[in-house]
């Protein structure tokens, strides 16, 4: 559907992605505040993303310092996982001055994301590396030793050219590093929903199947501005089917776990590891339709394959 992108997990001298190891508050405090404060000393740009009660330790530690960074909270920001490259790491290091050392504290993995949520965590922590390639940015991500899944922390050494391990200032290289093999290992398949409504669509149809995914929504419950989202997602994707897929699809629609769930598969196939993440310049026509999804949706997952691509969305009611 996209052109293919050469080497994107190559390495980078200017680009420094450590995943940063801790076991309660104490190491948390003295592995993320002092990156601020030295950015903050260096006159470089600094931003914190990190989930609300970390956000609030950092907030108290820095004190009156805590007006010249930029914090977020995770559970917001980065709900959907693939929102975070392009609406929380590159809108703010894509702002800076050129030349800038943008230093960011992002912290996507946290104890509680559902398994679901995972599979999408991880492959963005190791498309960072690829978003990032060449950039003059240090991204340090927190992972909670303590209360994470063993499988979890083995991930992040995979995901993570240089880890700072419990207990230590010093970061040193990640013999496991291996990105290109985290996207595709969690390339998974989504499995199935027998009892899901299902409309077969194609170019003479689009407009019907937008119709019938927001009568879904609303039988289901989505109101407002929620519905508004499912409409927008839902008519981008059925015409990059159109478009870019075989010029056809299949709809689904159903509820799981207080969501209303939408899915579009077509028979194309996503090249690009980045798609849907990349930034897209303003003056440029077209080329925003899974970046609008994964910045409006709760949740997307994607799964792509010879035989075609399934695009998956949730939608908190």
């Amino acid at each position: 559907m996209t052109a293919a992108v050469t080497d994107p997990f190559g390495p980078s001298e200017s680009f420094v992605h450590p995943a940063f190891f801790y076991r309660d508050e104490q190491e948390y405090l003295g592995g993320t505040v002092p990156f601020v404060r030295e950015a903050l000393a260096a006159g470089d740009p600094v931003a914190v993303a990190v989930p609300g009660k970390n956000l609030e330790l950092i907030r108290d530690a820095l004190g009156d310092a805590a007006g010249a960074v930029r914090l977020l909270d995770m559970r917001e920001a980065g709900r959907n996982p693939g929102r975070i490259i392009p609406g929380v790491l590159r809108a703010f290091a894509d702002a800076q001055p050129p030349g800038s050392r943008v230093r960011i504290i992002g912290e996507p993995i946290w104890a509680g994301r559902s398994g679901t949520e995972y599979s999408a965590c991880v492959q963005h922590e190791a498309l960072i590396n690829a978003s990032f390639q060449g950039s003059t940015a240090t991204i340090l991500c927190p992972y909670d030793v303590g209360q994470l899944p063993e499988h979890v922390i083995a991930d992040a050494y995979a995901t993570h050219p240089k880890v700072i391990r419990s207990g230590s200032d010093h970061a040193e290289d990640s013999e496991a590093y291996a990105p290109a093999d985290i996207v595709a290992r969690y390339n998974e398949p989504l499995p199935p929903v027998p009892d899901a409504l299902t409309f077969p669509f194609d170019s003479a149809s689009l407009s019907e199947a937008r119709h019938v995914a927001v009568g879904e929504g609303a039988r289901h419950g989505l109101t407002g501005v929620k519905l508004d989202d499912l409409a927008l997602a839902m008519a981008e994707l059925t015409t990059n089917s159109v478009i870019h897929g075989s010029g056809s699809g299949v709809l689904r629609v159903w509820t799981e776990d207080g969501y209303v769930v939408c899915e579009v598969r077509d028979e194309g196939r996503l090249v690009d590891p980045l798609a849907g993440r990349r930034p897209v310049p303003r003056d440029q026509r077209g080329g925003r339709g899974l970046l609008l999804v994964n910045l409006i949706a709760d949740l997307v997952r994607v799964h792509t394959a010879d035989s075609g691509t399934t695009v998956r969305c949730w939608f908190d009611r």
